[in-house]
């Protein structure tokens, strides 16, 4: 029953991150060897929130829905997850498990604001260290028009990222690996690598700079159980990243 129930829950873990940020590592890496094959990375652009349509009601249409169906693999995460894991646990929501509620909303906010400066400027520096190197593209986080409707999709893009990333390659891949008997330090390293790699598009320096912040990220989740900071944190550094480029025009490194 043990070896059966491994490997329902290995062929559970293979169909969400499929669907989701295994199948976004797999399109990143071939993305990147389509850009170290045509020029040097210095020379390639990495645009996130491209516009889908020149009609502005269509683009618009086409980003919502894009948000909305993003957010479907983390639907299937807490429907998975609302079979406990122990006898203690019936009485637990699979959003309690993972700490995603509203529970302790400030000391969650200061916590995700604390974490965003401290990434933040490093990020920054990771980013121009890896422009001089050659080894990160130029990452353009918006590409969308000036309409009325853009910085509120851009908000809500940085949450969706920030909620897909922290539930799903964080709290749900922490739990399931955990389920599998992995050592913490191996489980927290195979987060981080993931995170890393579906970053890969932009380079190698992005790949190595949210690494690093996924074995922060995951090192965190193992003392708190609580991904809700983390979602904060990752959900307000896109929101500068996506909003402060759309209204400045600068091109910024995000985490």
């Amino acid at each position: 029953m043990l070896l059966a129930s491994r490997r329902r829950l290995r062929t559970e873990v293979l169909i969400v991150l499929g669907l989701s940020l295994g199948q976004s590592a797999v399109y990143s890496v071939v993305q990147l060897l389509d850009k170290m094959t045509r020029a040097p990375l210095s020379q390639a652009t990495s645009t996130l929130n491209r516009s889908q349509s020149p009609r502005e009601y269509f683009d618009l249409t086409y980003q919502l829905l894009d948000i909305a169906f993003a957010l479907v693999p983390v639907a299937l995460v807490f429907y998975f997850l609302t079979v406990p894991r122990h006898p203690g646990e019936e009485g637990r929501t699979a959003f309690g498990r993972l700490g995603f509620d509203l529970t302790r909303p400030g000391k969650d906010l200061l916590q995700g604001v604390g974490l965003a400066a401290a990434i933040g400027i490093p990020s920054l520096g990771l980013y121009a260290a890896g422009r001089s190197l050659g080894i990160t593209t130029a990452i353009i986080p918006s590409g969308l028009d000036a309409y009325w409707w853009t910085v509120p999709v851009l908000i809500l893009s940085a949450m969706r990222h920030a909620v897909v990333e922290e539930v799903i390659v964080v709290g749900y891949l922490m739990d399931r690996l955990g389920r599998f008997s992995w050592r913490m330090p191996v489980a927290i390293g195979a987060s981080a690598v993931l995170r890393g790699s579906y970053h890969l598009y932009q380079g190698f320096g992005p790949f190595i700079g949210n690494a690093v912040m996924g074995v922060l990220f995951a090192w965190l989740y193992t003392r708190t159980r609580r991904v809700m900071p983390l979602v904060v944190a990752h959900a307000l550094l896109d929101i500068v990243a996506f909003v402060g480029f759309s209204l400045f025009g600068k091109v910024v490194g995000l985490g």
